[in-house]
């Protein structure tokens, strides 16, 4: 990796591989940018002019050209996300502006431009292995996409756009994060019948800490699932779905008309690049290829499944009337979780909660790290680094034969200053050294895992739900992907994929926790010990799909509205996005939404970045297609199976972008992906 020659006071300026977490402040961020910004530049221009047209002198440089600015990007990014504070946040701002006009500049260098496509057309071009002609490939189909053929006056208006589509982007996911951070409740102990005692508990101390009696209530999810779920107190249950439905929407913090500027920003941005709409210019170099292409998709799915749906919402609704009462009220939106609940445990006699006991974090990571050495061959060992907040651990991954390919770090539980949700991302990408011509080294990369988890209570461990073991497994997944790749482009390397195919080595990790010999690794109860009840599995094994119509189409509402958003919505004419994606996810849920409704002002995922997962949202459901098909392999090879996990390794994880992943994935499975092997799973089509 190229490191800054000169050492600086200032510690974004010295990031090796070693973060400098414990020293990094926000009043570095800008100015060490601003010297990242000036040093990138520089090489910009010797780049554009240079005479040299070979890869090693012109491609390679590129492909490095940016990874100093980038890291340190990504680290104040990441500070202001986890450790957020007036001050972090006042940093990233500071940077935003002048990062998004060099990123524009960039792929707007008339100079540059000429390079490459001088290059494109000598010998040497002509010459390259696939994944070299695959990188300059992409690398023109970027700079038309971003608008390098625009002539001057389109080019500034492009530079106006994704400045102020930077800063609304940030502007949303600062709104989010306070207003989440803002709400707190008190209550008494009463109006907690029926949540758990581990939940009680910890809202207790953490009122107690505030020094106020009673037990405070946040909009974190460890909070939020289990009083939803399992709170006998309808009344509140309904403050707090209330309260969620507040984010984004209060005074001061009202993302509604941002999500309209947003949507107003984008459309304008792809149609002067030539696409008809946002969806278009995103999903061109996607599995998908437009956005009609993955509308389609979505709806194919929702009229598939929607007969399910319905007789799933019939049999709540007369076992609702069957305990309240015929004369009950309508179930409303927060009666939903708590009375599947109910229901499920009759039908079942399981409780989710029972499970939590054998999943303490410690003894999932142990049995996730066992069944990554047996299945691909990675080692993983604790080791230590600085961190920017106490929780903070560290690891190493070394290969089969010893190599230390990756560090990581993890975060896992919710903070008032930190961000919503759990998340991968690399600080650092590594991979074969460009002058290892014979394979003779490489460069480990960095990563992180974030959460928030179930915390540790005053007397116990963190004890995590099954959904929490699923997430974890899933974030690993994704950091596989970028620990493990050995692409010698970094700008193809890892998670660096067609977004829709993004969450294949994330999702296909999840399987692992719905397999006995996979759970007997770890599964073991926190106090005694003892292996997960084999009666206690096969319950949560036949209740793994109830409500599952119900549970796939809450993604696809939040998929098809996305897309409907970013591809039928005029931006131009007089109708609010905000009505129009509440009327969409109108037909996915069972129940009445209000008509202030606005779940769409505090979806992060769409909104809190200048792509993100904006018309992209799909991406999940199109790589649960593909990873329930891609497991069938393993269920049959055997579930701990080396050879198929080095295929996996072989033709997915270690590959990264460097090839069309329709071929990676043909690869692996020797055939293009059964489309209905997702619904089979799920129990909605005969297995």
């Amino acid at each position: 990796m190229n490191h800054l020659s000169v050492k600086s006071d200032n510690p974004l300026l010295n990031v090796g591989f070693r973060v400098p977490f414990d020293q990094i402040k926000p009043e570095h961020a800008e100015s060490a940018i601003d010297t990242l910004l000036a040093e990138a530049n520089e090489r910009l221009e010797k780049l554009s002019k240079s005479g040299d047209r070979q890869f090693a002198g012109f491609m390679a440089d590129l492909d490095v050209l940016t990874e100093q600015l980038g890291t340190a990007g990504t680290i104040v990014h990441h500070l202001d996300a986890v450790v957020s504070s007036p001050e972090w946040t006042e940093a990233k701002q500071a940077i935003l502006p002048k990062t998004s006009e060099f990123y524009t500049n960039l792929s707007l260098h008339p100079g540059l431009w000429a390079a490459l496509k001088a290059f494109a057309e000598t010998e040497d071009a002509r010459g390259l292995d696939p994944v070299r002609a695959r990188h300059l490939k992409l690398t023109i189909d970027d700079f038309k996409r971003e608008g390098a053929d625009l002539n001057d006056a389109d080019k500034a208006r492009l530079l106006e756009l994704n400045t102020r589509l930077a800063r609304v982007t940030s502007d949303f996911g600062k709104n989010v994060l306070d207003a989440t951070a803002a709400f707190e409740l008190y209550v008494n102990a009463d109006r907690l019948a029926g949540v758990p005692q581990r939940v009680q508990d910890a809202t207790r101390e953490d009122a107690q800490e505030k020094g106020k009696e009673g037990h405070r209530l946040t909009l974190h999810q460890p909070t939020t699932t289990p009083l939803m779920t399992y709170a006998d107190d309808a009344s509140l249950r309904r403050e707090i779905w209330e309260a969620q439905g507040q984010v984004g929407k209060q005074d001061e913090r009202d993302n509604r008309p941002l999500v309209a500027e947003i949507l107003k920003l984008r459309r304008e941005k792809a149609q002067l690049l030539g696409f008809a709409n946002f969806a278009d210019y995103v999903l061109q170099d996607r599995m998908a290829g437009g956005g009609e292409t993955a509308l389609t998709f979505e709806r194919d799915l929702e009229a598939r499944t929607r007969s399910a749906y319905e007789r799933e919402n019939d049999e709540l609704e007369a076992f609702y009337r069957q305990h309240a009462g015929a004369d009950a009220p309508e179930l409303q939106a927060w009666d939903l979780a708590y009375w599947s609940e109910k229901q499920r445990q009759a039908q079942y006699d399981f409780d989710e909660e029972a499970l939590r006991p054998y999943f303490p974090l410690d003894s999932v990571l142990s049995g996730l790290f066992e069944i990554t050495r047996r299945v691909f061959g990675a080692s993983v060992r604790e080791a230590q680094a600085p961190g920017w907040h106490p929780e903070v651990r560290y690891y190493d991954i070394h290969d089969e034969g010893g190599t230390h390919v990756a560090s990581f770090y993890t975060d896992w539980f919710p903070r008032d200053v930190k961000r919503g949700g759990a998340w991968m991302n690399g600080f650092i990408t590594g991979g074969p050294r460009q002058d290892s011509k014979n394979g003779g080294g490489v460069d480990p990369h960095l990563g992180l895992m974030c959460g928030n988890m179930t915390p540790p209570g005053k007397d116990t461990p963190a004890l995590l739900s099954i959904r929490e073991v699923e997430t974890v497994f899933h974030e690993f997944g994704h950091l596989l992907h970028h620990a493990l790749s050995r692409v010698p482009i970094k700008s193809l390397s890892g998670t660096s994929v067609a977004w829709d195919f993004v969450e294949l080595p994330s999702q296909i990790m999840e399987n692992w926790v719905m397999e006995r010999e996979a759970l007997d690794l770890f599964a073991r109860h926190y106090q005694t010990g003892e292996a997960l009840p084999q009666n206690l599995f096969d319950k949560m094994i036949a209740a793994r799909n109830y409500r599952a119509a119900n549970t796939a189409m809450r993604q696809y509402s939040f998929g098809s509205t996305d897309l409907m958003l970013h591809v039928e919505y005029d931006p131009s004419g007089d109708a609010d996005p905000v009505a129009l994606a509440r009327e969409s996810m109108g037909r996915f849920v069972p129940y009445t939404l209000p008509d202030d409704y606005a779940q769409i002002a505090a979806f992060g995922h769409l909104f809190s970045s200048p792509v993100g997962y904006g018309a992209g949202y799909y991406s999940y459901k199109w790589a649960e297609v593909l990873d329930a098909d891609a497991f069938s392999r393993f269920a049959s090879e055997g579930i701990f199976n080396r050879d198929t996990g080095r295929a996996f390794v072989d033709s997915v994880l270690s590959r990264g972008g460097g090839e069309d992943p329709a071929q990676l994935y043909r690869e692996f499975m020797g055939r293009d992906p059964d489309a209905d092997a997702l619904l089979r799973r799920s129990g909605l089509l005969p297995a």
